[in-house]
């Protein structure tokens, strides 16, 4: 028997919200409203005193599994790897099926944000690419190909 009853959500610290928040939601994910946790349940779950942070949760259309982005008012933010490469130890990646994945990649170069590579296509079976976002992060983008 084990404890986990189902896959709830992937926590991502960044600098600045709004700007990932839009990132994403270019994507096609939807953002709740942004929200603002402290006090002795966020201290005690995060090992600090005296924490604050503004969380935004996104899921893609029709539920699923969230995405929730944090960005820490209280303490300072710690500087990450923003040009990590994919074989930095650590979480590298979030994934998402996307319906086009040329139109989302078109979409996320005239936000700014290019390719890690390129457009791989595996067995016939799914087109992908790494996008590098904002503050570094990795989106894998993948397209199931219709036979």
């Amino acid at each position: 028997m084990g404890f986990v009853q189902r896959f709830d959500h992937v926590g991502i610290t960044v600098a600045d919200l709004d700007a990932v928040t839009a990132f994403f939601v270019s994507l096609g994910m939807e953002a709740d409203q942004k929200m603002a946790v402290e006090g002795e349940f966020l201290d005690t779950v995060i090992g600090m005193t005296g924490a604050a942070t503004e969380i935004v949760m996104l899921r893609a259309p029709g539920g699923g599994t969230t995405l929730e982005l944090s960005s820490f008012v209280r303490p300072d933010h710690l500087p990450g790897s923003p040009a990590a490469p994919a074989n930095e130890l650590g979480l590298r990646n979030v994934a998402f099926e996307v319906q086009d994945l040329r139109a989302a990649v078109d979409q996320a170069a005239a936000d700014g944000y290019g390719l890690v590579g390129g457009i791989g296509e595996y067995e016939g079976q799914w087109r992908m690419a790494y996008v590098r976002g904002p503050e570094g992060i990795i989106v894998s983008l993948a397209e199931r190909i219709q036979k």
